[in-house]
């Protein structure tokens, strides 16, 4: 396998695919809903290491339910997250900030 162009699109459908074998569809519902499927899968996976890393330095609390966490701003930290935002707004766009993991 080496010496191959890999095409993102192809791998997210395969990607998909392997998370659902047992998926099939045509053309359309696979440009429709799957590619759809993996954008949000991708996206979910890493708003959740976003959220984790929050959690983990106090900024957002993490709200044990019957149905899963849910997570909100803690209070005690409001202003050491506008501190966080205005430095990354200093350095650059929020969305080029690190979150390491």
């Amino acid at each position: 396998m080496n010496n191959i162009n890999y095409n993102p699109i192809a791998l997210s459908i395969l990607s998909y695919f392997l998370r659902n074998p047992a998926a099939i569809d045509n053309l359309e519902g696979v440009a429709r809903w799957r590619l759809l499927d993996e954008t949000v899968y991708q996206h979910v996976d890493r708003t959740h290491e976003a959220i984790r890393w929050l959690v983990q330095r106090g900024l957002l609390r993490e709200i044990p339910t019957a149905v899963g966490p849910i997570f909100g701003l803690n209070p005690d930290k409001r202003v050491e997250a506008k501190r966080l935002l205005s430095a990354a707004d200093a350095a650059a766009s929020p969305a080029e900030v690190k979150c390491p993991k």
